[in-house]
């Protein structure tokens, strides 16, 4: 029995990625300061925090998405951290973004005596919250 479902298991969590990935002609832009989060892993975060039902009920001919996210290491020694996620509508001739939000969702933080490293960490961790809260306010499950 164990012998079954382990090849089952290990295929599933291969389809789930796959499953994951946006549609290759998905707007995803980002307008993050680079000294916290680069443009790709930030697309990286959308991306995987994206499920394909939203992708269903949102097409992406139709839907793209933003994220902005901003701050830093203050004097003091604090990192504060605000991230945003927005939902857009594209226009139909040039597929560009309008920006008229549908959803937006936003994330902040501030950790003391944090390190630039862990404060990219948490700039990274709170994108994955917005991005989490937008979709979660546009599909159920």
């Amino acid at each position: 029995m164990k012998i079954g479902f382990l090849p089952a298991l290990s295929a599933l969590a291969l389809a789930l990625p796959a499953l994951a990935a946006p549609p290759k002609k998905a707007v995803l832009l980002d307008f993050s300061s680079s000294a916290l989060i680069d443009a790709e892993t930030a697309k990286s975060v959308l991306s995987e925090g994206i499920p394909a039902k939203v992708w269903k009920v949102y097409p992406a001919s139709k839907w793209g998405f933003v994220s902005q996210v901003e701050g830093g290491i203050t004097s003091a020694g604090v990192c504060v951290i605000t991230a945003r996620v927005m939902m857009v509508p594209l226009t139909q001739t040039l597929k560009a973004v309008l920006f008229r939000p549908e959803k937006i969702a936003t994330a902040f933080d501030a950790a003391s005596g944090a390190s630039a490293d862990q404060c990219k960490a948490l700039a990274k961790a709170k994108l994955g919250e917005a991005t989490q809260s937008v979709v979660s306010s546009l599909v159920k499950g």
